[in-house]
């Protein structure tokens, strides 16, 4: 890979460089339970998943839950997860996909819809905070889009990282939603909370592994 100092990788975090599907199933099926929801498999949360979560929940109760209902569901899930992420680890690959970026002069960035206070600390005890120029997780409420929160992220950035030579990688439409935003590239991979047939429906490019999605973003962000 040449050199090409002005490419720039915003990664996900949860489903993306986290790989966290268990705990993240096994929380969403206790937060059904709270409700007396049957649990979920897999396949069935990549096909109905999306942002804002509480449509994600509509998608499977029928309504849209109630106040009460989702500060319920929402905390029993993150009460959970932060149970059994304890078990999780990074994808495979993720710290030579890292290395490689940076050593090819490229810079990188997390932006992450987890909590920042959560997020910033998991990072560092993976050792692989040094590849970042910056951290950030989400700010507020839980549920909501990333759009805003990427446009947040890119304005730390201003004048070091250029959006049209800006790739975010990610594993929900929900990325590639915000990377359009604020007029940077995407490619979704389809080891995360999504299924191949919801991610391609979003038009950007979609791979089965991080390494192809780390050879697609070289290839967008030269490009510009």
């Amino acid at each position: 890979m040449g050199t090409h100092t002005d490419a720039h990788i915003v990664w996900d975090w949860n489903g993306t460089l986290f790989h966290d599907v268990d705990a993240v199933i096994g929380a969403t099926n206790a937060a059904f339970a709270e409700l007396g929801l049957a649990p979920i498999t897999l396949e069935r949360y990549r096909e109905l998943y999306c942002v804002p979560v509480p449509r994600f929940y509509e998608r499977l109760m029928g309504r849209l839950p109630s106040q009460a209902e989702w500060e319920v569901m929402d905390a029993v899930f993150h009460r959970h997860y932060t149970e059994h992420r304890v078990r999780c680890g990074l994808a495979d690959g993720v710290e030579d996909l890292l290395t490689g970026w940076a050593a090819a002069g490229r810079s990188q960035s997390i932006l992450s819809m987890y909590g920042h206070e959560e997020l910033v600390p998991l990072v560092q005890d993976f050792g692989i905070s040094s590849h970042f120029i910056r951290v950030d997780g989400r700010t507020g409420p839980s549920g909501g889009s990333k759009a805003e929160h990427m446009v947040r992220h890119l304005d730390a950035l201003r004048g070091t990282v250029d959006p049209r030579r800006t790739v975010v990688i990610g594993d929900a439409a929900d990325d590639a939603l915000a990377a359009l935003h604020v007029g940077a590239h995407a490619v979704l991979w389809t080891g995360g909370s999504h299924g191949r047939p919801g991610l391609e429906a979003v038009g950007v490019p979609v791979v089965d592994s991080l390494s192809e999605a780390v050879a697609e973003a070289e290839r967008l962000a030269v490009s510009g």
